[in-house]
């Protein structure tokens, strides 16, 4: 197992493997604030 995060954080791959999961993770959490704000609001404007 360690011979994994040794490769994991020691090549160039693994980097961008990292670097790209972590990236993904960000974009999807905002993707659901930035959504969910808007259906908020949305909703908000329906009932008034």
């Amino acid at each position: 197992m360690f011979a994994v995060f040794s490769e994991l954080f020691s090549s160039d791959i693994g980097l961008l493997s990292i670097f790209t999961i972590g990236f993904v993770i960000v974009i999807a959490i905002f993707f659901l604030l930035f959504f969910g704000k808007k259906i908020n609001e949305d909703s908000r404007r329906r009932n008034r």
